[in-house]
C-alpha cells in the first residue's frame, strides 16, 4: 500500500474489508468459516478445557483443530495465552488472506484494536488454581507472563513486525469487537491510518462460564436464538480479525474487496449491569444507521446479538420492530452455531456478514423449532437462503448497557447507484 498522507478538511475516506481472518469452533480460516455457515454447523460439545466438575450440564463451543505454529512464526506460541493465539492466527490470517505480507505493512501508519471480554482468564483461572494448590510463591512464572491483556493487540505487531501502529485493547465485553471494528474505521477514514486490523479475541474459561451459570443462562445442550423453549447462552470462543483499508489503496494493488464498512453506532445507557434496555438498542441502531447515511429500508440482513436468552432475544427483537416496524429484515443469530464467544462474538459475526454479502447467502438460525412469539421475525431456521445482500447489519450488546451496531454494505462503483449513502 502507498501512503496516504492526512489532509485537513479532506472528505472522508471509503473504507473497505480486504481481508478476514477467523478462529472458531466451526472453522479456522474464512473459507471453512463461510462454508460452516452456509451449511448450518454447530460447535457445540462438552468443554474440554477446564475442569467442570459440580455442573448439571457444561457443554460449549470450543476451537479445536488449531495448530498454533502454523500461523504464528515470529512469536514462540507458548510464550502467548490461549486468547492471544487466537488474535495473532487470526491477524495473520487476515493480512495474507489481503494478500499482502507483513512487510508491506512495516512502516505504515496503521491501528491494531482488538476487543476482549476477558482477556486472558483462561490463564488467571490455571494460576488460581496452582496458588491454591502450591501458593502464591510457586506459581509458574511462563503462565504469569502471559496474563496481560494487552498482548492481545500488541502481540499482533510483535508477530507481524509494524513499526508505526496503535494498538488498543477494547474491554466493552460482548459488543467488544465491534466496538474494535469501529475505533479501526475512524481511524482509516480520517486518514490517521492506512491500514487498520481490527476484531475480537477471547478464550473458554471457567470464571466466565461459572458466572452465566449461576445466573441460569446457560444452555444444557445447545443455543436456540429465538425459539419459544430457548434456556441460554453456550460459552465459546475464538477469534475474528478484519483488515481495513482505504478504497483507493485495494483498488490500486486490485485487491479483493468483501464488502465496505459504511459505518457504526455505539452507546451506552448503564440502565443494569446485565438486562439489556430497548430503547437503548434501538437509539444505536438508529446511530449506525445515520453513520452510514442509510434508510432502515435498505438493510436487506440483520446479524443479532441473538444470545438465546430470554431477556436478549425479546428486547433485541422488540427494539428492532421499534425501528423497522411489522417487517423487518430477516434476522440471524450465528451464536446459534458459534456459542457466544464474548468479545470475539460480534468481531466473527461481522465476518461473516462480510463473507454473506460476498457469496450471497442469509447463515440460518440453527436449533429452532419454533419462534417464540414474543420474537416476531423471520430468524431463517436451520438452512441458510440464497440471497443478494447490498446492505446489511451486524448487532452488538453487552452488560452495562454496551451496545455497538455495524453497517456493511456490498462494494459499488462511485456514484452508489439507487443508494442513500452520504
Amino acid at each position: 500500500m502507498a501512503p496516504l498522507d492526512v489532509v485537513p478538511g479532506a472528505s472522508p475516506r471509503r473504507v473497505v474489508i480486504t481481508g478476514l481472518g477467523v478462529v472458531s469452533s466451526i472453522g479456522i480460516g474464512a473459507t471453512e468459516f463461510a462454508a460452516s455457515l452456509r451449511a448450518g454447523r454447530s460447535g457445540a460439545g462438552p468443554i474440554s478445557q477446564f475442569d467442570t466438575e459440580g455442573f448439571a450440564h457444561s457443554n460449549g463451543c470450543e476451537v479445536t483443530g488449531f495448530e498454533p505454529e502454523r500461523w504464528i512464526s515470529g512469536l514462540d506460541p507458548e510464550s502467548l495465552g490461549r486468547a492471544t493465539q487466537f488474535s495473532v492466527a487470526a491477524a495473520r490470517m487476515a493480512v495474507t488472506d489481503a494478500g499482502l505480507a507483513a512487510a508491506d505493512l512495516d512502516g505504515r501508519r496503521g491501528v491494531v484494536s482488538v476487543g476482549t471480554t476477558d482477556g486472558e482468564s483462561h490463564d488467571l483461572d490455571r494460576l488460581v488454581a496452582a496458588e491454591l494448590r502450591d501458593g502464591i510463591e510457586n506459581l509458574p512464572a511462563e503462565i504469569a507472563g502471559r496474563v496481560s491483556p494487552m498482548r492481545l493487540s500488541t502481540a499482533i505487531a510483535q508477530e507481524l513486525g509494524l513499526t508505526d501502529v496503535e494498538t488498543t485493547v477494547m474491554a466493552t465485553a460482548c459488543s467488544a469487537g465491534n466496538y474494535a471494528i469501529g475505533s479501526g474505521f475512524d481511524a482509516v477514514r480520517s486518514g490517521e491510518a492506512d491500514f487498520a486490523l481490527c476484531g475480537g479475541a477471547d478464550a473458554i474459561c471457567r470464571k466466565t462460564f461459572t458466572g452465566f451459570y449461576r445466573l441460569g443462562t446457560i444452555a444444557p445442550d445447545v443455543c436456540r436464538p429465538f425459539d419459544k423453549d430457548r434456556k441460554g447462552i453456550l460459552t465459546g470462543e475464538g477469534a475474528g480479525v478484519l483488515m481495513l483499508e482505504p478504497l483507493e489503496s485495494a483498488l490500486a494493488r486490485g485487491a479483493r474487496i468483501y464488502a465496505e464498512v459504511l459505518g457504526y453506532g455505539i452507546n451506552c445507557d448503564a440502565y443494569h449491569q446485565v438486562a439489556p434496555q430497548q430503547e437503548s438498542v434501538t437509539r444505536c441502531m438508529e446511530l449506525a444507521l445515520k453513520d452510514a447515511g442509510v434508510d432502515p429500508s435498505q438493510i436487506d440482513m440483520i446479524s443479532a446479538h441473538g444470545t438465546g436468552t430470554k431477556a436478549n432475544d425479546i428486547t433485541e427483537t422488540r427494539a428492532i420492530r421499534d425501528l423497522y416496524g411489522e417487517n423487518p429484515p430477516r434476522t440471524v443469530s450465528m451464536k446459534s452455531m458459534l456459542g457466544h464467544t464474548m468479545g470475539a462474538a460480534s468481531a466473527l459475526s461481522a465476518i461473516g456478514c462480510a463473507l454473506a454479502i460476498t457469496d450471497g447467502f442469509i447463515p440460518p438460525t440453527i436449533n429452532h423449532v419454533t419462534t417464540d412469539p414474543e420474537c416476531r421475525i423471520d430468524c431463517v431456521p436451520n438452512e441458510a437462503v440464497e440471497a443478494d445482500l447490498r446492505i446489511v447489519q451486524n448487532n452488538g450488546m453487552a452488560f452495562g448497557g454496551n451496545n455497538a451496531v455495524a453497517i456493511f454494505g456490498k462494494y459499488q462503483d462511485e456514484h452508489r447507484e439507487g443508494m442513500n449513502w452520504q
